[in-house]
């Protein structure tokens, strides 16, 4: 129960984390920097800090075996194309409907596990699904306004698609779950940066920061929705699976809605409550599954 305990509060802080993209890449993106540029900044800040971090104060030893690279490897590409996608997604669409859509990779989840991997599917676990699925419709019917533009749906739905396969590999290829999780957070961001170095062709075309705001904005986007994100979803997927982990990431989309109405004066709907209730419902049906098939 501890451990269950544990997984779950990681699993909701990595959700809850995860869910702040928007609040500081948009900034970003209104003063005119590239999603590159701005990706590039997050995880370049990011395995700068988390290594300081885990070298000092953690005592961790960097050393890889060589069986441990290829799927480091793999999964670093598996996160930062999942985080391009939706960045891309942002120019297409508004951010809180991609935060939205971006739901669907529980459900990817449950399915490739029931799949590839024999894991049950159970029907608490399809209620639940179902359940969330039906109040972030809601939360997003419960905004004004809001256009969705194909090729933004279909970044997300890529987007998605990547991070279930992040999330599967990290509880699955045996060479790595027996990772420290600081560890493999580390490798998974310093290998992700790679694809944003490629594609501002070896930082020449890197847009600068020239504002002290802007400088702010990045250094948050690499600690909250970058390490802490990172680092708490995979000691979650340890302690109490992929599908569970997944499901929990509910709550991305409270988060998007609860920075709308605190930090953007968001109007809060009837829907909107109604949605909410219902993700919340459904998320802890899904903590509490194990109960229901005990009794």
């Amino acid at each position: 129960m501890k451990r269950r305990a544990l997984g779950v509060m990681y699993g909701v802080i990595a959700s809850a984390s995860y869910g702040m993209n928007p609040l500081f890449a948009l900034p970003l993106f209104a003063k005119g920097i590239g999603t590159n540029s701005v990706l590039f900044y997050r995880y370049f800040f990011a395995v700068i800090i988390y290594g300081i971090w885990l070298k000092f104060h953690k005592k961790i030893c960097f050393k890889l075996d060589k069986q441990e690279i290829l799927p480091l490897f793999i999964m670093g590409m598996f996160f930062s194309f999942s985080s391009l996608t939706l960045y891309e997604a942002f120019n297409y669409i508004d951010a809180g409907v991609a935060c939205t859509i971006l739901f669907i990779y529980p459900a990817i989840v449950a399915i490739l596990m029931t799949i590839f991997f024999k894991e049950k599917f159970s029907k608490m676990v399809f209620f639940s699904i179902f359940i969330i699925f039906a109040g972030i419709t809601l939360l997003y019917s419960g905004k004004p306004g809001g256009y969705l533009n194909p090729w933004g749906v279909f970044m997300v739905l890529l987007s998605a698609f990547l991070y279930a396969l992040y999330i599967i590999g990290v509880k699955n290829i045996k060479s790595i779950r027996h990772l420290n999780s600081g560890k493999m957070s580390f490798y998974v961001m310093l290998f992700g940066l790679i694809v944003y170095i490629v594609n501002l062709k070896f930082c020449t075309e890197l847009q600068p920061l020239t504002e002290p705001k802007m400088w702010l904005f990045a250094l948050a986007l690499a600690i909250l929705p970058t390490v802490i994100s990172i680092e708490t979803i995979n000691i979650a997927i340890k302690l109490i699976g992929s599908t569970t982990s997944a499901v929990l990431g509910a709550l991305e989309p409270l988060t998007a809605i609860f920075f709308g109405v605190v930090v953007f004066h968001e109007q809060l709907t009837l829907k909107i409550i109604v949605g909410i209730i219902a993700v919340l419902t459904g998320v802890l049906l899904v903590i509490m599954r194990k109960n229901f098939v005990k009794k």
